[in-house]
């Protein structure tokens, strides 16, 4: 096979901190190389390096001669008013049959109407979209950057039987291990754990895991051997070794290097892991939740009806389904957040609930992390009713005494998601309500997750896209279809099998799911799917957005401002720009009603 890319010693550092160095990797024809790594190792930035968007400090990077590269984002943004076809148009090379190869790939990706809005596609669809845009360049290499997010489970199984056969190389950056296992032909994680910064496999994920626990037990093993030697020398020493002699001066030359070999290993073994511990209440109650034939519409449309089931001391139920057929506001319903609209729930007398919810914005950005995790105050948290220092709770969550000063709003996504965790730990609880909690997570801080959720006493329900996750967590399944159909499974292979076996996965048509995919179609008579949640929460979205522009002329109006010119010209652009949104969410709302009539 040839090469297709190569790096060689690449090095990058922000400031003084150094991401990474040494870092040599080859990628030939026909390999499909996932890149692992805890949060803040750079793999994101090992992406942007070998896709020529960033430039390393040291060390290089080479693409064969005539090979194409195309490269899909975490979040990718497009044009709200492009089209679907035009945006993929945009990214095709221009040839005689660019229409037709065109087509072929919306199909392929799942795209009915062509002229759907990028603006009025769900996370999940715009996605779709990137990964179309990037097949389109017809590339020999493909980059992807966290493709699973955004993508509900039939997603992820349409992406990874389209990566597993595709003609092209490609490199991908994830955490979700069942696509690690199913699509890799080549597992990289880059940790300075490992002398070169990097530990390549050949192989899927569960030959990778062998390999790197052989790796991590030989280098154990040397740290023992060497801090053998290292004691050996330093009793030499000690008993008055004189350098008189040129052999004197080499043994103690070889304590000394020893003695740096040693640091450099024990470094290299320190393991940072988050320490997750929830807490529940304890209460043996056999019905915590009942759900009596339950039923909830939004928009006029039907997510779900006639749903029952019980939740106990040791319920773990994992729920699936499309992105917007439910999930999250049957958790709203369990919280007592929403009511049916038929059937009934009850809760167990003093029930407490602990939610982790998917929207993980509700920390202000500005208050600094110290606050965040002591949110009642002062210097010590209660945990377990024992009260522990702000600063040692901020280290079982990976967190410095240095950056307990910084404002939440610089930490990074998985930083983020780890201090919500702790907020949630404080919390007794008898049932958990997990809402995507694995977003952003490393694959070490994921692993204790699930440890600890797997001996959580209390009920759960977990909404995630993490199969692995889900496989391992939980003892029920339910699945919704968004459109009213709900059924229950013992276990994630039964659903697979009973997805797979519907004719539209095994044509692979449209799109993973036709009710989903409604999202990207809209109707040309009446409300699509995607207009119709969009009309639910307009009124809400309009008043955040009025909300800031009042925050906006508040700021307007400040002292400091009115006597900077240039604050106050930034004052003035973001007042404008939050008007602007102001109006067009009220002509958008025009727009819904008038089609909606």
């Amino acid at each position: 096979m040839s090469v297709l890319l190569t790096c060689d010693a690449i090095e990058k550092s922000f400031g003084s901190r150094t991401v990474f160095s040494g870092i040599s990797l080859s990628l030939h024809d026909g390999d499909r190389l996932g890149i692992i790594g805890p949060n803040g190792a750079g793999k994101s930035t090992f992406l942007s390096i070998l896709s020529g968007e960033m430039k390393p400090d040291d060390g290089t990077v080479s693409l064969r001669k005539g090979v194409r590269m195309a490269t899909v984002v975490q979040d990718p943004k497009f044009e709200a008013d492009a089209t679907v076809r035009e945006i993929v148009t945009a990214a095709a090379p221009d040839t005689d049959d660019r229409d037709t190869e065109v087509s072929k790939i919306l199909s392929r990706t799942g795209f009915n109407d062509p002229s759907a809005k990028a603006g009025t596609l769900s996370g999940g669809w715009r996605k779709r979209l990137a990964i179309a845009a990037a097949l389109a360049v017809r590339p020999d290499v493909l980059l992807l950057d966290e493709p699973t997010n955004h993508l509900d489970v039939e997603g992820i199984l349409w992406l990874e039987k389209l990566v597993a056969g595709a003609p092209f190389a490609s490199i991908f950056v994830t955490h979700d291990r069942y696509f690690l296992e199913n699509c890799s032909t080549r597992v990289a994680e880059i940790n300075r754990a490992y002398p070169d910064g990097v530990f390549s496999v050949p192989g899927n994920y569960s030959r990778f895991l062998e390999k790197r626990a052989e790796f991590l037990h030989a280098q154990s093993k040397e740290q023992q051997a060497l801090a053998n030697l290292v004691t050996r020398e330093i009793e030499w020493l000690r008993r008055g070794a004189k350098a008189r002699t040129r052999k004197s001066k080499a043994r103690i030359d070889d304590a000394m290097d020893l003695q740096a070999q040693l640091a450099d290993v024990t470094d290299r073994n320190r393991k940072g892991t988050t320490s997750i511990d929830f807490t529940a209440t304890g209460r043996m109650t056999k019905r915590l939740v009942t759900c009596e034939e339950i039923s909830k519409s939004l928009g006029g449309r039907k997510l779900f009806e006639g749903l029952k089931f019980v939740l106990g001391p040791g319920t773990k139920m994992g729920v699936l389904g499309s992105n917007g057929c439910g999930k999250s506001t049957l958790l709203r319903m369990l919280a007592g957040e929403l009511d049916p609209d038929t059937g009934e729930v009850r809760r167990a007398d003093g029930l407490r609930v602990a939610w982790f919810e998917q929207n993980r914005d509700t920390i202000d950005p500005e208050l600094p992390l110290r606050q965040a995790l002591a949110p009642e105050g002062g210097d010590t948290v209660i945990f377990r009713d024992r009260p522990i220092h702000v600063a040692g709770w901020a280290a079982r969550f990976l967190f410095t005494a240095q950056q307990l000063d910084l404002p939440v709003g610089r930490l990074s996504g998985g930083e983020r998601a780890r201090v919500h965790i702790a907020r949630l730990m404080l919390k007794p609880a008898d049932i958990l309500l997990l809402d995507e909690p694995t977003n952003d997570l490393d694959i070490p801080t994921l692993e204790v997750l699930e440890s600890n959720l797997g001996d959580f006493p209390g009920a759960l329900v977990l909404v995630t896209h993490d199969r692995f996750l889900l496989d391992r967590i939980s003892n029920m399944l339910l699945a919704m279809d968004g459109a009213g159909g709900v059924q229950f499974y013992a276990e994630l292979a039964q659903w697979e099998q009973d997805v797979l076996s519907k004719p539209s996965a095994k044509t692979g048509k449209a799109s993973a799911s036709a009710k989903d995919n409604r999202e990207a179609t809209p109707s040309k008579k009446k409300l699509s799917y995607m207009e119709a949640r969009e009309l639910e929460g307009i009124e809400e979205a309009i008043a955040k957005a009025e909300a800031l522009v009042e925050n906006a002329h508040q700021e307007l109006e400040s002292p400091h401002v009115v006597s900077d010119p240039a604050l106050l010209m930034k004052a003035v652009t973001a007042m404008e720009e939050a008007q602007e949104e102001v109006d067009r969410l009220y002509a958008r709302w025009g727009e819904l009603e008038a089609k909606k009539s």
